[in-house]
């Protein structure tokens, strides 16, 4: 089975959050000129547009051999009136993906919760506000967007993330029964969620079809949780080090990968605010030692 290393934009600081707001978002030029130089096969899309568009994008990614991982996009699932104003980007997404030709893999439409404001204030204190109705209007929601996505030529995959509807193993597991979508497993936001990576992957194997690599400090993310701090101070303080520095069992969980059925990207995030220029450089040295943890161990 084919099985690619990819590297994403929040790992130097651009992602939905960032992007267009904060002004220490880096050049995507330089950007893909280091994710090239760090030996990565590919890249994840991050918000449309960033990296550029159509033929503009392909020419971009081309020049650096590089290949298009897939694209996050948070999405309000169990809202019917919010996710018929917003299903339409779905399909802006696919049209980049139309417009970059695909190499050995291609790339995947990573549909996501976008949770609430009393979810975002909340991150790893999981205890879903859904009801019967709203898991109901949760999992049609994604199946609508599912379908957007296969009628394109895209298989999609869902990912759990923390601070949304689905973050726990418990909301996890709720998606998996009232849906056939395949799962993103991302071990940062699983284990962020109570969740075990290695006891999890064995479960989940056979409806995982994407693979987010993450590492978490568990000391940090406690901290967060203690002073009920929001979201985004997981960012800020930077609850995810370099991989091998953090408390997810990553070499035990490569191992499984690695004796598994798994064929698919593996995308590196190390999710930051951009505070500066001297950020930018430790995110870039933070990329290369990534890559070089993994190539270390066979990936």
């Amino acid at each position: 089975m084919t099985v690619l290393v990819a590297s994403a934009p929040s790992s130097f600081g651009a992602f939905e959050v960032t992007v267009g707001v904060d002004p220490n978002v880096p050049d995507p030029l330089r950007l893909l000129d280091h994710v090239a130089y760090g030996g990565y096969a590919g890249i994840d899309l991050g918000p449309t547009g960033y990296l550029g568009l159509g033929v503009e994008l392909a020419e971009r990614l081309s020049s650096r051999n590089l290949s298009l991982a897939g694209g996050y996009l948070p999405l309000p699932l169990s809202d019917p009136d919010g996710l018929e104003k917003e299903i339409g980007t779905v399909d802006e997404m696919l049209d980049v993906f139309d417009a970059v030709p695909s190499g050995a893999l291609k790339p995947k439409p990573t549909l996501a919760d976008a949770g609430s404001p009393d979810r975002w204030a909340a991150p790893g204190q999981g205890a879903s506000p859904l009801g019967a109705d709203g898991w109901a209007r949760l999992a049609s929601g994604l199946t609508v967007a599912a379908e957007r996505c296969r009628d394109r030529g895209y298989e999609p995959t869902f990912h759990p993330h923390t601070a949304t509807f689905v973050e726990t193993v418990d909301e996890i597991e709720r998606v998996l029964e009232m849906t056939d979508l395949g799962l993103c497993f991302d071990t940062g936001h699983l284990l962020v969620g109570g969740g075990d990576p290695i006891a999890h992957y064995a479960a989940w194997a056979d409806r995982i079809n994407h693979i987010h690599f993450k590492d978490v400090d568990l000391s940090i993310l406690r901290g967060i949780i203690a002073d009920s701090a929001p979201v985004e101070e997981i960012w800020r303080r930077r609850a995810f080090p370099r991989l091998g520095e953090g408390d997810v069992p990553l070499e035990e969980l490569i191992g499984l990968i690695l004796h598994s059925d798994y064929g698919g990207w593996i995308v590196v995030e190390q999710d930051i605010f951009p505070d500066s220029g001297e950020s930018l450089d430790r995110a870039m040295e933070d990329q290369l030692a990534n890559r070089h943890y993994l190539r270390e161990r066979d990936l």
